[in-house]
């Protein structure tokens, strides 16, 4: 008896092929917070995005919980207008129909437990109704102590535990504490709720295309990896400069910092992808053990006093305006000395980068909003032009932008057209919106489609966040004890202290 031959794959499920995206299977999503500033602008528009690109399925649920004494009739207008605000894509009925068929919302505090009940019981009709299929994933859009509070009651109510052939997952907003101390404390927490590979602690940056395309352009192009080492790199530049203030951010804002809000864990993170050696695939656990090699081997200088620098923004025009001093801002105290501008000087210790200063800046009312890596390359051995004719040529540099303006730039010496033989500094650039036809996704359409897939490369490890602190720790208990910040006049870029500190290294700040 013959055996028909069996018919081949069908290509287009070959987990190789990448014409087809990557779509999400049966799920829910629980987001704590829902009425906060980062669910309206950020995460509902992302969800929305998501829907709108197909990349949800049919079956998808979004339950809000929070104290507003809302219908989900009220909940599904506040996410519509969240939507028409601040969507990437165009509005479709088509696809808010299906989305809107999936809302729910609970009202409730923290610490009710008649409300994390109706919560558990909410998810549990979608499953029957919605056929989410048990998976959900719990979104902490809170102030971080509120995170031990809502963990536990996850737990208590039976909604951290899957059923079978079913996940729940949760999403943790930074800070991860405060320190090393806090941050291991919340880590108990979480542990005891949730596996670590069901914890997802998202850092947007992680998610821009531009930090992502770091790997692909030293790690897919030969042309850059043989000089990426301390041969021929003379120094590491990371910036990420805001042009506004702490606006309404008061009551968070102040006493935790741009250190903390940002370095700690944004910039360290840029450092780390920007040092790491290549991995051996980019799955999870390779990209953090190359990572977390890198973060362990980062050295702060013998003198912090010389090696950091840290300020607050002083009232006085920028753009065209009067702007308030921090002190001035509603709700700091006049005595406050969180700082609004940090800088420091830190050298990874490895064979690759021995000798290399990495320089990382973050700030407030600065001259204008950009995030940016600099890779600033040694000067030519030997020039043969004299002075005259090479005095407008700087170092060659390549310098990735990841906002808002995102590509790469890399700025090389050319002869100016002439007789002479004149050299100056020229830019070549790529923008990711000139080379591609589609547009980058936002940072959290990837980070929340990526909690669904349950594909966690891009989310950072506990070992990371503690490796991180440890780090910035000596930095902050140095700055507690060692006189005030000092002040810097706005639309500038940051204080004369950190200008100084690049000055002893017979270098500048870059010109963003």
């Amino acid at each position: 008896m013959s055996t028909a031959p069996t018919p081949p794959d069908n290509p287009l499920r070959d987990p190789r092929d990448r014409r087809l995206p990557r779509i999400a299977g049966p799920a829910g999503l629980v987001i704590f917070g829902v009425t906060g500033d980062l669910a309206k602008r950020k995460l509902l528009p992302a969800i929305y995005d998501l829907a709108n690109r197909g990349l949800l399925p049919p079956s998808f649920a979004l339950t809000g919980f929070a104290r507003r004494d809302w219908s989900t009739e009220d909940f599904a207008k506040i996410v519509h207008d969240a939507v028409r605000e601040h969507a990437r894509t165009e509005f479709s009925e088509r696809t808010w129909e299906q989305l809107a068929s999936g809302f729910r919302f609970v009202q409730g505090e923290f610490d009710d437990d008649a409300a994390f009940d109706t919560l558990a019981e909410t998810v549990a009709a979608l499953d029957a109704e919605r056929g989410t299929g048990g998976n959900h994933a719990f979104y902490l859009s809170v102030p971080p102590r509120s995170f031990p509070l809502v963990l536990n009651q996850l737990k208590r109510s039976g909604l951290s535990e899957p059923t079978t052939d079913a996940w729940r997952r949760v999403i943790i907003e930074k800070p991860f504490g405060h320190n090393l101390e806090s941050a291991r404390e919340l880590d108990d927490v979480v542990s005891e709720v949730f596996p670590e590979d069901s914890v997802f602690r998202i850092d947007h940056y992680l998610g821009k295309e531009t930090v992502q395309n770091i790997l692909a352009m030293r790690f897919a192009n030969q042309l850059f990896e043989p000089v990426w080492n301390n041969h021929y790199v003379d120094h590491v530049q990371i910036t990420m400069a805001e042009d506004i203030g702490i606006g309404s951010r008061a009551g968070y804002y102040d006493g935790i910092g741009a250190a903390r809000d940002v370095i700690q864990n944004h910039l360290l993170q840029l450092l780390a992808l920007t040092a790491m050696e290549e991995p051996f695939s980019f799955d999870a656990g390779s990209l953090r053990r190359e990572k977390e090699k890198v973060l362990s081997a980062v050295r702060l200088g013998d003198d912090l006093a010389t090696s950091t620098a840290r300020g607050q923004y002083a009232a006085g025009w920028q753009g065209g305006e009067h702007v308030r001093g921090y002190h001035e801002e509603d709700g700091i105290s006049p005595d406050s000395v969180t700082e609004t501008y940090a800088a420091m000087r830190l050298e990874v210790d490895s064979r690759r980068w021995a000798g290399v200063p990495f320089y990382l800046r973050a700030g407030k009312r600065l001259g204008r909003r950009v995030t940016e890596i600099a890779v600033v390359f040694k000067r030519a051995p030997h020039l043969p032009f004299d002075l005259g004719s090479s005095g407008e040529l700087g170092q060659n540099a390549i310098v990735f932008r990841v906002q808002p303006d995102e590509g790469v730039t890399i700025r090389f010496g050319a002869k100016v057209p002439g007789t002479a033989m004149e050299v100056r500094d020229v830019s070549m650039d790529f923008g990711y919106g000139n080379a591609f036809t589609e547009n980058s996704p936002e940072a959290y359409e990837r980070l929340i489609l990526d909690v669904l897939l349950g594909d966690p490369p891009l989310f950072p490890h506990q070992r990371e966040v503690e490796l991180s602190w440890q780090i910035l720790d000596p930095i902050t208990e140095f700055w507690e004890s060692h006189g005030r910040p000092e002040a810097y006049r706005p639309g500038s870029w940051g204080t004369a202290g950190s200008d100084e500190m690049l000055a002893r290294d017979g270098r500048r700040w870059r010109m963003p």
